[in-house]
């Protein structure tokens, strides 16, 4: 079993075997915010800090019968000691998230968070009802507000799927613009359909432009930088020649949206196409905007 399922069953256990689903999210929440290397990362939701990553694992382990479901809480099958199991600094920080909230209402719960760590309440449905007008003001500071048209990229290697969508939400990005040739992935949350969904949950549009993507089979056999600098080449010279409409496609969202993001799988600019493809941008007529990689 992977150890990040195991503290969430720990932190099941050491709450009596049973949790809200609500309240599930919060204290999982606070255990992260306690940790250098948190295993789950969050992103701003409808009812503040969430996890996609942990509701897919809490899903999973429901299938596989170390949970049991209802409308609105987890309850542990499974007998089997996982709170043990786990490291023993990690045990010390269940055992004082538990102590310091395990006893708070959901609503308790929210308020804390909210009033905390005001980022994650900023695309909350409820932050407004929650918290006074004085304490609101938090909330609202913690909007990311910019508005200079700027031409994003970002890479979803090495990262977790909120951490990438938090990069997009902090920069204020309005559209994600995929431009993978195949737009799938064995990396959770990554392939075109659920990529879409999240992106949308956040109110960021997705679109995919296939045109200016490489074929899977030209990456390969990359194993240096000046592998790459070939594959580069052959694309300036071919795919990105042949798709000025697509590359006038992309500007024009940019002009609509102000702050757009092309997006890959590397890390790296310099070893993705991502970064050719916004440099035949910036040098089609009328462009003079910054471009910035995430």
């Amino acid at each position: 079993m992977f150890y990040r399922r195991k503290v969430i069953l720990g932190l099941i256990e050491l709450l009596g075997g049973e949790v809200e689903k609500l309240r599930f999210q919060k204290l999982l929440f606070l255990y992260a915010m306690k940790k250098q290397n948190p295993e789950y990362d969050f992103i701003p939701y409808k009812f503040g800090c969430y996890s996609y990553s942990a509701k897919a694992d809490m899903n999973t382990m429901v299938k596989k019968g170390y949970l049991s479901e209802t409308e609105n809480k987890y309850g542990k099958v499974d007998s089997t000691n996982f709170f043990q199991k786990l490291k023993s600094e990690d045990r010390d920080i269940l055992n004082q998230v538990v102590s310091d909230y395990g006893e708070m209402s959901s609503n308790a719960l929210i308020r804390h968070t909210y009033l905390n760590f005001p980022f994650y309440a900023i695309r909350s449905t409820i932050a407004k009802d929650v918290l006074p007008a004085q304490l609101f003001e938090r909330v609202i500071n913690a909007t990311p507000n910019e508005t200079e048209t700027t031409l994003f990229t970002i890479g979803y290697e090495g990262i977790s799927l909120e951490m990438y969508l938090q990069r997009l939400v902090r920069n204020n990005v309005k559209v994600l613009v995929d431009v993978r040739k195949n737009p799938l992935s064995m990396k959770f949350g990554f392939s075109k359909s659920l990529l879409k969904r999240y992106c949308n949950s956040l109110d960021i549009e997705y679109i995919h432009i296939p045109e200016v993507g490489i074929n899977s089979d030209k990456r390969q056999q990359l194993e240096t930088q000046a592998d790459y600098d070939l594959l580069f080449a052959e694309y300036r010279k071919t795919t990105l020649s042949e798709t000025s409409e697509a590359q006038k496609q992309i500007l024009s969202l940019l002009n609509q949206y102000k702050r757009i993001a092309l997006t890959c799988f590397e890390a790296e600019p310099c070893q993705c196409h991502r970064s050719h493809l916004a440099n035949a941008i910036e040098c089609l007529p009328d462009f003079n905007y910054p471009v910035k990689h995430l």
